[in-house]
């Protein structure tokens, strides 16, 4: 019998989905021609969707991450 004890974090899974969609935005921003980081920050400042494109439903993914989260998470990493 196993007596280890598995670690369960969901806000790993969370930093994981959080990432994987930013990164959707940001490729779906920079195919179109626009400055990704520039339109990313303008949505986090505003929460205006229109900063981001609707290309690859990235308008639709942007507002399914919860700002505070995603800025939360943002700063965390930076200062790692």
């Amino acid at each position: 019998m196993d007596d280890r004890t598995i670690q369960f974090s969901i806000k790993s899974e969370l930093e994981d989905e959080i990432k994987k969609n930013l990164t959707i935005v940001y490729d779906s921003l920079k195919e179109k021609g626009y400055n990704p980081i520039n339109q990313i920050v303008g949505y986090i400042l505003s929460e205006d969707p229109t900063y981001i494109t609707t290309h690859n439903n990235a308008r639709s993914i942007i507002r399914k991450i919860d700002r505070d989260e995603l800025l939360q998470i943002l700063v965390e990493n930076y200062l790692k």
